[in-house]
């Protein structure tokens, strides 16, 4: 049986199984919760912006500090892409 996670979480079995495969919390709250509001569509393709591969370092870096992924000062631009993907 699927956890009740409150509130927040407009599907909790999406959470659960986002959560298994690794995702953060966050991420998988944002997920669940988009397919869960029929006014929005998760599953296609977001913003117009290059793909992070494109991104210089110090742009990376700066994404990285505005969603508060800590250790991103000691991160290479892959750890980097790795780390926003993540997120």
């Amino acid at each position: 049986m699927t956890k009740d996670h409150g509130k927040s979480i407009k599907d909790d079995e999406t959470y659960e199984e986002l959560r298994k495969q690794g995702h953060s919390e966050e991420k998988a709250a944002r997920i669940a919760n988009a397919q869960a509001n029929d006014t929005q569509s998760p599953s296609h393709k977001g913003g117009k912006r290059p793909p992070y591969e494109e991104w210089s370092v110090d742009e990376l870096y700066e994404q990285a500090q505005k969603v508060g992924i800590e250790g991103r000062s000691e991160m290479t631009k892959d750890d980097l892409i790795a780390a926003l993907r993540k997120h």
